[in-house]
Protein backbone atom coordinates (compact mmCIF):
# COMPACT_ATOMS: atom_id res chain seq x y z
CA UNK A 1 0.00 0.00 0.00
CA UNK A 2 1.41 3.16 -0.85
CA UNK A 3 1.94 6.54 1.21
CA UNK A 4 -1.32 8.32 -0.57
CA UNK A 5 -3.68 5.07 0.04
CA UNK A 6 -2.74 4.68 3.49
CA UNK A 7 -3.20 8.07 4.43
CA UNK A 8 -6.66 8.43 2.40
CA UNK A 9 -7.50 5.06 4.27
CA UNK A 10 -6.42 6.89 7.77
CA UNK A 11 -8.83 10.11 6.68
CA UNK A 12 -11.66 7.82 6.49
CA UNK A 13 -10.69 5.79 9.29
CA UNK A 14 -10.88 8.87 10.47
CA UNK A 15 -14.30 9.80 9.89
CA UNK A 16 -15.87 6.57 10.95
CA UNK A 17 -14.35 7.21 14.48
CA UNK A 18 -15.44 10.74 14.85
CA UNK A 19 -18.72 10.45 13.70
CA UNK A 20 -21.66 12.26 12.56
CA UNK A 21 -20.58 14.68 9.39
CA UNK A 22 -20.12 18.48 9.82
CA UNK A 23 -20.51 19.79 6.47
CA UNK A 24 -17.35 18.87 4.73
CA UNK A 25 -15.13 17.02 7.23
CA UNK A 26 -15.11 16.18 11.23
CA UNK A 27 -14.54 18.58 13.89
CA UNK A 28 -12.53 17.26 16.88
CA UNK A 29 -10.03 18.42 19.47
CA UNK A 30 -9.09 17.29 23.04
CA UNK A 31 -11.08 19.89 25.87
CA UNK A 32 -8.65 21.21 27.50
CA UNK A 33 -8.98 24.68 29.55
CA UNK A 34 -6.46 27.43 30.49
CA UNK A 35 -7.18 29.08 34.35
CA UNK A 36 -5.21 32.16 33.63
CA UNK A 37 -7.14 35.14 33.58
CA UNK A 38 -6.87 37.48 30.41
CA UNK A 39 -5.37 40.87 30.68
CA UNK A 40 -4.43 43.91 28.59
CA UNK A 41 -2.18 42.77 25.19
CA UNK A 42 0.36 44.86 23.22
CA UNK A 43 -0.58 47.94 22.07
CA UNK A 44 0.18 46.15 18.53
CA UNK A 45 -1.64 43.38 18.60
CA UNK A 46 -5.42 42.42 19.21
CA UNK A 47 -5.17 39.91 22.22
CA UNK A 48 -4.51 36.98 20.53
CA UNK A 49 -1.15 36.17 21.42
CA UNK A 50 0.45 35.40 24.20
CA UNK A 51 -0.57 37.83 26.81
CA UNK A 52 0.05 37.39 30.44
CA UNK A 53 -2.55 37.12 33.20
CA UNK A 54 -2.80 39.01 36.07
CA UNK A 55 -0.28 36.65 37.76
CA UNK A 56 2.09 37.51 35.23
CA UNK A 57 2.47 34.17 33.98
CA UNK A 58 1.94 33.71 30.15
CA UNK A 59 -0.89 32.64 28.22
CA UNK A 60 -0.78 29.94 25.78
CA UNK A 61 -0.87 31.32 22.14
CA UNK A 62 -4.17 31.47 20.65
CA UNK A 63 -5.86 28.35 19.17
CA UNK A 64 -3.93 25.67 20.66
CA UNK A 65 -7.40 25.21 23.35
CA UNK A 66 -10.68 24.21 22.00
CA UNK A 67 -12.28 25.28 25.51
CA UNK A 68 -10.85 28.31 27.15
CA UNK A 69 -12.13 30.61 29.81
CA UNK A 70 -15.28 28.85 30.30
CA UNK A 71 -15.69 29.07 26.17
CA UNK A 72 -16.19 25.90 24.10
CA UNK A 73 -16.11 25.54 20.11
CA UNK A 74 -18.23 22.66 19.33
CA UNK A 75 -18.94 21.05 15.78
CA UNK A 76 -22.62 21.55 14.41
CA UNK A 77 -23.86 18.47 11.94
CA UNK A 78 -24.63 20.57 8.32
CA UNK A 79 -25.75 19.93 5.04
CA UNK A 80 -22.79 18.78 2.71
CA UNK A 81 -20.81 22.10 1.69
CA UNK A 82 -21.51 23.61 4.46
CA UNK A 83 -19.63 24.42 7.80
CA UNK A 84 -21.66 24.97 11.43
CA UNK A 85 -20.52 25.27 14.98
CA UNK A 86 -21.82 26.78 17.73
CA UNK A 87 -19.84 28.51 20.96
CA UNK A 88 -20.89 26.92 24.43
CA UNK A 89 -20.57 29.25 27.05
CA UNK A 90 -19.64 29.25 30.72
CA UNK A 91 -23.48 28.50 31.50
CA UNK A 92 -23.61 25.32 29.26
CA UNK A 93 -25.34 27.36 26.77
CA UNK A 94 -24.92 28.96 23.04
CA UNK A 95 -23.15 32.10 23.01
CA UNK A 96 -25.12 34.38 21.62
CA UNK A 97 -23.64 37.98 22.12
CA UNK A 98 -21.28 38.85 20.80
CA UNK A 99 -18.73 42.32 20.07
CA UNK A 100 -18.16 43.79 16.49
CA UNK A 101 -14.25 42.74 15.89
CA UNK A 102 -12.48 44.41 12.99
CA UNK A 103 -16.16 44.73 11.53
CA UNK A 104 -17.17 41.68 11.95
CA UNK A 105 -18.45 39.68 15.16
CA UNK A 106 -16.93 36.16 14.02
CA UNK A 107 -13.56 36.02 12.41
CA UNK A 108 -13.23 31.91 10.88
CA UNK A 109 -9.86 30.64 9.51
CA UNK A 110 -8.91 27.23 8.43
CA UNK A 111 -5.56 26.30 7.23
CA UNK A 112 -4.19 22.28 6.23
CA UNK A 113 -1.97 20.84 9.09
CA UNK A 114 0.83 21.26 6.81
CA UNK A 115 -0.19 25.05 6.58
CA UNK A 116 -1.47 25.13 2.69
CA UNK A 117 -5.57 26.03 2.23
CA UNK A 118 -5.26 29.42 4.30
CA UNK A 119 -8.94 30.43 4.21
CA UNK A 120 -10.34 33.52 5.92
CA UNK A 121 -14.61 34.00 5.97
CA UNK A 122 -16.93 35.36 8.04
CA UNK A 123 -19.82 33.14 9.02
CA UNK A 124 -23.48 33.95 9.68
CA UNK A 125 -24.69 33.53 12.88
CA UNK A 126 -28.54 32.01 13.33
CA UNK A 127 -30.81 32.96 16.28
CA UNK A 128 -30.22 29.74 18.12
CA UNK A 129 -26.19 30.98 18.19
CA UNK A 130 -25.12 28.39 15.33
CA UNK A 131 -22.74 29.57 12.83
CA UNK A 132 -22.69 28.80 9.27
CA UNK A 133 -20.76 29.38 6.55
CA UNK A 134 -19.61 27.55 2.95
CA UNK A 135 -17.59 24.91 3.78
CA UNK A 136 -14.45 26.94 3.50
CA UNK A 137 -12.16 23.53 3.39
CA UNK A 138 -11.41 23.61 -0.10
CA UNK A 139 -10.09 19.56 0.15
CA UNK A 140 -9.01 16.34 1.47
CA UNK A 141 -6.30 16.58 4.91
CA UNK A 142 -6.48 17.21 8.48
CA UNK A 143 -7.14 20.90 9.24
CA UNK A 144 -7.35 22.74 11.66
CA UNK A 145 -10.16 25.94 12.16
CA UNK A 146 -9.57 28.93 14.48
CA UNK A 147 -12.63 31.00 15.77
CA UNK A 148 -11.30 34.29 16.66
CA UNK A 149 -14.23 36.43 18.55
CA UNK A 150 -15.09 38.64 21.58
CA UNK A 151 -17.90 37.33 23.43
CA UNK A 152 -19.77 40.60 24.98
CA UNK A 153 -18.65 41.44 28.43
CA UNK A 154 -15.97 38.99 28.08
CA UNK A 155 -12.06 39.22 26.72
CA UNK A 156 -11.64 38.42 23.15
CA UNK A 157 -10.32 34.78 22.59
CA UNK A 158 -9.18 32.26 19.51
CA UNK A 159 -10.36 28.67 19.83
CA UNK A 160 -9.22 25.67 17.58
CA UNK A 161 -10.06 22.37 16.76
CA UNK A 162 -8.76 20.05 14.25
CA UNK A 163 -10.94 18.72 11.33
CA UNK A 164 -10.49 15.86 8.98
CA UNK A 165 -11.67 15.52 5.62
CA UNK A 166 -11.33 12.26 3.92
CA UNK A 167 -9.30 11.56 0.54
CA UNK A 168 -6.37 11.20 -1.16
CA UNK A 169 -3.78 13.47 0.85
CA UNK A 170 -0.87 14.07 0.35
CA UNK A 171 0.78 16.51 2.86
CA UNK A 172 3.34 19.49 1.61
CA UNK A 173 6.50 20.71 2.14
CA UNK A 174 6.78 24.13 4.03
CA UNK A 175 8.15 26.26 1.57
CA UNK A 176 11.39 28.20 2.02
CA UNK A 177 11.25 31.56 3.39
CA UNK A 178 11.76 34.05 0.65
CA UNK A 179 11.55 37.86 0.56
CA UNK A 180 8.33 37.99 -2.05
CA UNK A 181 5.35 36.41 -2.92
CA UNK A 182 3.45 36.97 -5.91
CA UNK A 183 -0.92 36.66 -6.32
CA UNK A 184 -2.83 37.62 -9.29
CA UNK A 185 -0.41 39.71 -10.67
CA UNK A 186 0.24 41.34 -7.68
CA UNK A 187 4.14 41.50 -5.61
CA UNK A 188 4.37 41.88 -2.17
CA UNK A 189 8.21 42.37 -0.53
CA UNK A 190 7.92 41.42 3.14
CA UNK A 191 10.70 43.07 5.51
CA UNK A 192 11.68 42.83 8.55
CA UNK A 193 12.21 39.65 11.23
CA UNK A 194 10.82 38.06 13.70
CA UNK A 195 12.48 38.04 17.11
CA UNK A 196 11.02 35.65 19.77
CA UNK A 197 9.41 37.48 22.85
CA UNK A 198 9.77 40.72 21.39
CA UNK A 199 8.08 43.03 19.36
CA UNK A 200 8.80 42.41 15.90
CA UNK A 201 8.21 45.14 13.03
CA UNK A 202 7.27 43.74 9.62
CA UNK A 203 6.55 45.86 6.68
CA UNK A 204 4.83 44.87 3.97
CA UNK A 205 4.91 46.63 0.48
CA UNK A 206 2.54 46.29 -2.35
CA UNK A 207 3.18 46.48 -6.07
CA UNK A 208 1.54 45.78 -9.55
CA UNK A 209 3.33 45.39 -12.64
CA UNK A 210 6.34 47.55 -10.82
CA UNK A 211 4.36 50.02 -9.81
CA UNK A 212 3.35 50.56 -6.36
CA UNK A 213 -0.12 50.38 -5.30
CA UNK A 214 -0.89 53.44 -3.47
CA UNK A 215 -4.60 53.23 -3.37
CA UNK A 216 -5.31 49.71 -1.29
CA UNK A 217 -8.77 49.47 -0.03
CA UNK A 218 -10.00 49.26 3.47
CA UNK A 219 -10.79 45.83 4.35
CA UNK A 220 -12.63 44.92 7.92
CA UNK A 221 -11.47 48.14 8.78
CA UNK A 222 -7.71 48.13 7.94
CA UNK A 223 -5.20 47.91 5.04
CA UNK A 224 -4.34 44.64 5.58
CA UNK A 225 -4.79 41.75 7.75
CA UNK A 226 -1.78 39.02 8.71
CA UNK A 227 -2.30 36.20 10.31
CA UNK A 228 0.82 33.72 11.56
CA UNK A 229 0.83 30.02 11.87
CA UNK A 230 3.28 28.37 13.76
CA UNK A 231 5.02 25.32 12.13
CA UNK A 232 4.13 22.17 14.11
CA UNK A 233 1.35 23.04 16.29
CA UNK A 234 -0.15 25.20 14.64
CA UNK A 235 0.23 28.03 17.70
CA UNK A 236 -2.15 31.08 16.28
CA UNK A 237 -1.33 35.01 16.19
CA UNK A 238 -3.45 37.60 14.57
CA UNK A 239 -1.61 41.21 14.67
CA UNK A 240 -2.63 44.02 12.92
CA UNK A 241 -1.29 47.29 11.04
CA UNK A 242 -0.30 50.40 12.36
CA UNK A 243 -2.48 52.97 12.16
CA UNK A 244 -6.26 52.63 10.08
CA UNK A 245 -8.04 54.11 7.24
CA UNK A 246 -9.11 57.91 8.05
CA UNK A 247 -6.70 58.52 11.02
CA UNK A 248 -4.84 61.10 9.16
CA UNK A 249 -1.64 59.89 9.40
CA UNK A 250 -1.97 56.12 7.62
CA UNK A 251 -1.09 56.02 3.86
CA UNK A 252 -3.31 53.75 1.80
CA UNK A 253 0.00 51.76 0.83
CA UNK A 254 1.68 50.72 -0.62
CA UNK A 255 3.48 49.65 2.77
CA UNK A 256 1.56 48.09 5.53
CA UNK A 257 3.15 48.02 9.08
CA UNK A 258 2.47 45.52 11.51
CA UNK A 259 4.08 44.74 14.74
CA UNK A 260 3.52 41.58 15.76
CA UNK A 261 4.60 39.33 19.03
CA UNK A 262 5.69 35.13 18.28
CA UNK A 263 6.23 33.48 21.64
CA UNK A 264 9.01 31.12 20.30
CA UNK A 265 11.60 30.08 17.99
CA UNK A 266 10.61 28.22 15.00
CA UNK A 267 9.45 28.29 11.41
CA UNK A 268 6.03 30.72 11.33
CA UNK A 269 3.54 30.54 7.77
CA UNK A 270 2.57 34.37 7.46
CA UNK A 271 -0.51 35.03 5.82
CA UNK A 272 -1.43 38.86 4.69
CA UNK A 273 -5.02 39.98 3.52
CA UNK A 274 -5.41 42.74 0.97
CA UNK A 275 -7.74 44.57 -0.79
CA UNK A 276 -7.31 46.28 -4.33
CA UNK A 277 -10.29 46.62 -7.01
CA UNK A 278 -12.91 45.19 -4.93
CA UNK A 279 -10.63 42.07 -4.07
CA UNK A 280 -9.49 40.41 -1.32
CA UNK A 281 -6.23 38.44 -2.01
CA UNK A 282 -3.91 36.49 0.20
CA UNK A 283 -0.26 36.82 -0.25
CA UNK A 284 1.95 34.37 2.07
CA UNK A 285 5.29 33.80 3.32
CA UNK A 286 7.34 31.75 5.68
CA UNK A 287 9.69 32.96 8.34
CA UNK A 288 11.46 31.79 10.94
CA UNK A 289 12.12 33.12 14.31
CA UNK A 290 15.26 32.87 16.34
CA UNK A 291 17.36 29.74 15.36
CA UNK A 292 17.31 28.24 12.14
CA UNK A 293 14.46 26.03 11.80
CA UNK A 294 14.98 22.26 11.77
CA UNK A 295 14.25 19.99 8.87
CA UNK A 296 10.04 18.98 8.36
CA UNK A 297 9.41 15.74 8.57
CA UNK A 298 9.42 15.59 4.80
CA UNK A 299 12.75 16.34 4.79
CA UNK A 300 12.21 19.89 3.23
CA UNK A 301 13.99 22.54 5.50
CA UNK A 302 11.45 24.70 6.78
CA UNK A 303 13.79 27.72 7.79
CA UNK A 304 16.76 29.83 5.90
CA UNK A 305 20.46 30.18 7.30
CA UNK A 306 20.29 33.45 8.28
CA UNK A 307 18.27 33.24 12.01
CA UNK A 308 14.97 35.67 11.01
CA UNK A 309 16.05 36.42 7.50
CA UNK A 310 14.25 35.79 3.90
CA UNK A 311 16.48 33.59 1.48
CA UNK A 312 17.05 35.29 -1.31
CA UNK A 313 14.81 33.72 -3.70
CA UNK A 314 10.67 34.71 -4.57
CA UNK A 315 8.24 32.47 -3.42
CA UNK A 316 4.99 32.61 -5.88
CA UNK A 317 1.31 32.69 -4.76
CA UNK A 318 0.69 29.68 -6.35
CA UNK A 319 3.16 26.92 -6.07
CA UNK A 320 3.89 23.20 -6.89
CA UNK A 321 3.74 22.16 -3.70
CA UNK A 322 -0.05 23.95 -3.14
CA UNK A 323 0.87 26.97 -0.55
CA UNK A 324 -0.23 29.99 -1.63
CA UNK A 325 -2.89 28.22 -3.92
CA UNK A 326 -5.47 30.38 -5.88
CA UNK A 327 -8.99 30.76 -4.31
CA UNK A 328 -8.28 31.36 -0.89
CA UNK A 329 -11.81 33.14 0.02
CA UNK A 330 -12.75 35.77 1.90
CA UNK A 331 -16.19 36.69 2.78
Amino acid sequence: MNTATKLSAFALGLATVFGAAYGVGQLTGPVRTADSTDSTGSAHSTGHGTDAGTTGAPRLPGGLLVSDRGYTLTGVPAPAGEFAFRIIGPDGHPVTGYDVEHDKRMHLIVARRDLSGFRHVHPEMSADGTWRVASPLTGPGSWRAFADFKPSGAAALTLGLDVAVAGDFRPRPLPAPAPTAEVDGYRVRLDGALTPGQTSELTLTVSRDGRPVTDLEPYLGAYGHLVALRQGDLAYLHVHPDGEPGDGRTASGPEITFYADVPSAGSYRLYLDFQHGGTVRTAEFTLSAGTPAEPSPTGTPGGGATPGQPAPTATPGADESGHGEPGHGHN
